[in-house]
């Protein structure tokens, strides 16, 4: 369904700056803090709240199957998320799909199953999604919150979800 709209230079130049901001310099003021880390389902609490307030746009998707890594089922995919003041990303798992969120600018507040307390995450700040993150995003700021989203998605999927 998507074809390869991302050149490989300009993957992998998001990739490089994916890893070096996650990497040794990067700042972690949007990470929880150490001893507010908790198992999964300890932390904050599932929202059932549904999506509002937020555009997502999905800029490219690759097939890795087609690719020489040759990953069966998966495309790697690049969204830019709007959220909106009020606005809410509701609450997803990250069990089958591993991402890298990048704030480009406002900030916006996580809360997530693995930590006791509500995760600020402010523009210029990038974080890991993992098979352990399962959580909700709200924007309590005054002014959009955009994000950007590389993830591995499986091809099953809708590839506009969440």
């Amino acid at each position: 369904m998507f074809r390869s709209l991302l050149p490989r230079t300009l993957c992998a130049a998001l990739m490089m700056a994916g890893a070096s901001a996650l990497g040794a310099g990067a700042a972690r003021a949007g990470a929880c803090p150490a001893d507010k880390v908790v198992s999964s389902g300890k932390g904050q609490a599932e929202s059932k709240a549904a999506a509002q307030g937020v555009t997502d746009t999905v800029i490219a998707a690759t097939d890795l199957a087609k690719e020489p890594v040759g990953i069966p089922d998966r495309w790697f995919r690049l969204r830019r998320l709007v959220i909106e003041p009020g606005g809410i990303v509701p609450w997803h798992s990250h069990g089958d799909r591993p991402a890298l969120i990048y704030v480009v600018s406002g900030e916006v507040v996580e809360h997530a199953s693995t930590c006791a307390v509500p995760i600020l995450h402010k523009a210029g700040e990038a974080t890991a999604e993992t098979h352990a993150t399962a959580h909700w995003w709200k924007n309590t700021g005054r002014t959009p919150a955009i994000l950007l989203s590389a993830d591995l998605f499986p091809v099953k999927g809708d590839p506009h979800e969440m």
